[in-house]
């Protein structure tokens, strides 16, 4: 029991990590683990909003900074949500929290 629930931490902490990460963890998690859901959709909400903050760039006079708070941003709930997946709590992330994505 204890390597499932190990496995289901470590998955949905590297799911916060990158693009890379959180494929990996899609692939390998197990459907049924609702924990790994949930981490899974905070991350790739935290990936969207950070391309998001990439494509304000584009922005003329206030792109650059617009696209620096956001990447702010991003990072601080990637912390949150790397915390959260290692002390097993499912509370959502400020903000992304309410959409789901994954189920």
């Amino acid at each position: 029991m204890y390597q499932i629930e190990s496995k289901s931490r470590t998955l949905a902490i590297v799911s916060y990590i990158t693009w890379i990460g959180w494929i990996i963890a899609f692939l390998v998690r197990d459907r049924a683990d609702a924990f790994v859901s949930h981490h899974l959709n905070q991350a790739l909400m935290i990936n969207l909003l950070k391309i998001a903050g990439g494509l304000c760039v584009m922005i003329p006079h206030f792109g650059d900074t617009l696209s620096g708070l956001v990447g702010f941003a991003a990072l601080v709930l990637i912390i949150m949500g790397i915390y959260r997946a290692a002390t097993w709590r499912t509370d959502p992330l400020p903000v992304i929290g309410e959409f789901e994505l994954i189920s």
